[in-house]
């Protein structure tokens, strides 16, 4: 009795913090998990970037590398140039941006928050030109700019506090506590985690998008972008076991939101977009 007691006072106060602690995505206007505050994240992501570029072969001088740097600050301009005209002004200021190319053969790309964000030149072949560069930006600097990063962390916090709270419940009978927490485990990460995570990725695309347009660049070709993924990929992990949308998917999505994108960029005052140059 004094376990099943504990345990429901730990859901109440649990939901209350859940609750009394949610951001605003300024994007899409909605509310998102933020259990843990930028002032404890932000510091940590610096750092951790810091590590990975000191341990990492930068480059740098090269016509990738500047290229690299060139559309993440004209993406990253963009995106405050939105945030000033929308009322979230000064959205970024404890942003840190920071566009680096690493020299490695992974086909990727990442962003931690507060505006960190990595290349491998295993993806410029892919990008090809500056447009397929700034749909990759624009989608890493979403990432960022939502704060993604925040609520992956804050969502593990939920899935660890509930599991536990699970277990603790169960913990008078092993077999039935086994179970639950093999049937929790694989049920939170497939039927939770996963959305979650595709959920963000394809915010991400439709930002980024908006963004690029933003820029200067033609969201008409970001499609192409992953015509191009889903030919060097050839296939890969069913979407519902996958962090990421299929690359169908995303090249569905991304046709559709491009003219979306085009009239955000009318708004912002971009009437026509740069002539696309190879890398």
């Amino acid at each position: 009795m004094k376990k099943r007691l504990n345990y429901k006072l730990s859901i109440v106060l649990f939901a209350l913090l859940f609750f009394s602690n949610c951001a605003t995505n300024p994007f899409t206007g909605k509310s998102t998990l933020a259990l843990i505050p930028n002032s404890q994240i932000l510091p940590s992501s610096f750092q951790q970037y810091d590590q990975v570029i000191e341990q990492s072969e930068v480059i740098k001088g090269t016509t990738e590398a500047k290229a690299v740097k060139k559309v993440g600050l004209e993406i990253a301009n963009a995106a405050k140039q939105w945030l000033d005209a929308n009322g979230f002004k000064g959205y970024t200021d404890e942003y840190k941006w920071e566009f680096s190319l690493i020299n490695s053969e992974a086909v990727n790309a990442w962003a931690m928050p507060g505006g960190k964000i990595a290349f491998y030149t295993g993806i410029m072949p892919i990008a090809k030109n500056y447009n397929g560069l700034a749909t990759i930006m624009g989608h890493e600097v979403a990432h960022a700019l939502a704060n993604h990063g925040q609520q992956r962390m804050s969502a593990g916090s939920v899935q660890q506090t509930l599991g536990a709270a699970g277990a603790l419940l169960l913990s008078e009978n092993q077999k039935q506590q086994e179970t639950f927490m093999m049937a929790y485990g694989l049920g939170s990460q497939v039927g939770v985690m996963l959305p979650f995570s595709r959920k963000h990725e394809t915010e991400a695309d439709e930002i980024g998008l908006k963004l690029m347009a933003i820029a200067g660049y033609n969201p008409n070709e970001g499609y192409k972008l992953w015509q191009r993924m889903a030919e060097q990929s050839g296939g890969g992990t069913p979407q519902f076991l996958s962090s990421h949308p299929s690359p169908e998917s995303r090249i569905q999505n991304l046709k559709k939101q491009a003219k979306i994108a085009e009239t955000e960029a009318k708004k912002m005052g971009v009437t026509s977009f740069k002539a696309n140059q190879s890398l």
